[in-house]
C-alpha cells in the first residue's frame, strides 16, 4: 500500500446553516478542515496509508481536530501538540449571483507558531512514497517557510515524490511575498497543482484568451502556462484545474495534466454546487491517488476531475467518496439516478 504524508494546518470550520448569511445566523455548524488534511482524508477513503502532519493545541479542541481525521482513517501520530489555539475559518455559502465568503481567524494558531524542531522529518518520511503540501502553509508566516523547505529537502533526500498545490490566498499574503517564498520551494516539487488564477497571482504567468469570470477557458493558453512553469522550476508534471464560473451555484469544471510538452484534458462537467470549499483539495487527492496506482495521464486527470466534481455535492470540506463511485462517474455514469 502506498504511503502519503501531507503537511499543513487543520482548522475548525464554522458556517451558518444552509444558505443563511453570517448576519442572519444564530447558530453555526462546526466541522474540521484544511487544504492538506482534506487531501489526506480523500486518500484514506481511497484505501491508501495517509498521514497528516501538523501542530494543534493540547486541549480538547485540538483533540477534536485529531479525532475528526482519525474518524476517516488518517494517521495522526505525527501531529504535534502545543500552542494555545486552533485556527478557525467562517464560511458563508453563496447562491446564484451572491458569492461565497470566507473569513479567517487563524492568527497565532498552533501551527503558525510552530518551530523547526517540532518535526523530525527523517523519521516522518521513512517508508513514504509521496509528500503533499500547499502554498497556504508557508503563507501562515513565522517559521513555516523554513519548515516547508526543511520538509522538502528531507523528502527529496529519501526519494519521495513531492506535490504542491499553489493555493494562493490573498487574505494571507501578497503576490510579491508568495513569489519570493514559493520560488525557493518550487525547485523541490515534482508535481505542481494550480487553478486558473494561481500561476498569475504567484508567478505572473497568465493564460491568454481566457476570462474565467465569463466562463471562457482557452486550452492553448493553459498549455503555455504549464510549459512556462515546467521550464522555470523543472516540474515533471503540472495539473491545472479549469473552472468556468457561471454563478455561485453552477460551474463548468475540468482540468489539464501536462508532462514533457504533452497535455491531456478531462471532460468538462456542468456541476450544481452544494459546497465548493475543498473542491481543489479533492482534485489533488484524486490526482495523487491515480498517479500512485499507475494510471496513465489521461485516466489520471479524468479520475481527479470526477473526484472533485463529486466533492462539490458534499457538505463541508472532506470528500467522502469511494474509488468505485469516482470510477463510475469517470466512466460516464453521470445521470445521478438512484442506486438500488
Amino acid at each position: 500500500m502506498a504511503k502519503v504524508i501531507t503537511f499543513g494546518e487543520i482548522m475548525m470550520r464554522l458556517n451558518p446553516e444552509g444558505y443563511l448569511r453570517f448576519v442572519q445566523a444564530d447558530k453555526f455548524e462546526a466541522s474540521y478542515a484544511g487544504g492538506e488534511c482534506n487531501v489526506a482524508v480523500s486518500l484514506a477513503n481511497y484505501g491508501l496509508d495517509a498521514g497528516f502532519v501538523s501542530k494543534v493545541p493540547a486541549h480538547e479542541i485540538g483533540q477534536c481536530a485529531v479525532n475528526a481525521l482519525r474518524h476517516y482513517g488518517v494517521d495522526t501520530k505525527y501531529m504535534v501538540r502545543g500552542g494555545e489555539r486552533l485556527g478557525i475559518y467562517f464560511c458563508e455559502k453563496g447562491a446564484s449571483q451572491r458569492a461565497s465568503k470566507v473569513i479567517y481567524d487563524r492568527a497565532n494558531s498552533a501551527i503558525a507558531l510552530a518551530q523547526p524542531e517540532d518535526f523530525d522529518w527523517d523519521t516522518i518520511f521513512e517508508g513514504v512514497d509521496w509528500f503533499h503540501w500547499t502554498g497556504i502553509t508557508p503563507a501562515l508566516g513565522g517559521k513555516l517557510p523554513e519548515i516547508c523547505l526543511e520538509a522538502c529537502k528531507a523528502a527529496k533526500a529519501k526519494g519521495v515524490t513531492i506535490s504542491c498545490d499553489l493555493n494562493f490566498r490573498k487574505k494571507l499574503w501578497t503576490s510579491a511575498q508568495a513569489n519570493e517564498v514559493m520560488s525557493k520551494l518550487m525547485p523541490y516539487v515534482d508535481v505542481c497543482i494550480a487553478n486558473e488564477e494561481d500561476a498569475k497571482d504567484v508567478f505572473g504567468i497568465e493564460a491568454e484568451n481566457t476570462d474565467i469570470n465569463a466562463g471562457k477557458i482557452d486550452h492553448q493558453g493553459y498549455i503555455s502556462v504549464a510549459k512556462q512553469l515546467s521550464e522555470r522550476f523543472g516540474f515533471k508534471k503540472v495539473a491545472i484545474t479549469l473552472r468556468g464560473s457561471i454563478s455561485a451555484n453552477d460551474n463548468d469544471w475540468a482540468a489539464m495534466l501536462y508532462e514533457n510538452g504533452e497535455a491531456v484534458f478531462s471532460p468538462t462537467y456542468r456541476i450544481h454546487i452544494v459546497d465548493r470549499v475543498g473542491g481543489g483539495d479533492s482534485f489533488g487527492g484524486g490526482l495523487i491517488y491515480s498517479q500512485l496506482v499507475g494510471k496513465n495521464n489521461q485516466d489520471s486527470i479524468n479520475f481527479a476531475v470526477a473526484a472533485s466534481c463529486l466533492k462539490h455535492t458534499i457538505e463541508h470540506d472532506f470528500n467522502l467518496m469511494s474509488v468505485a463511485e469516482v470510477e463510475s462517474l469517470a466512466g460516464g455514469n453521470a445521470s445521478g439516478r438512484v442506486q438500488r
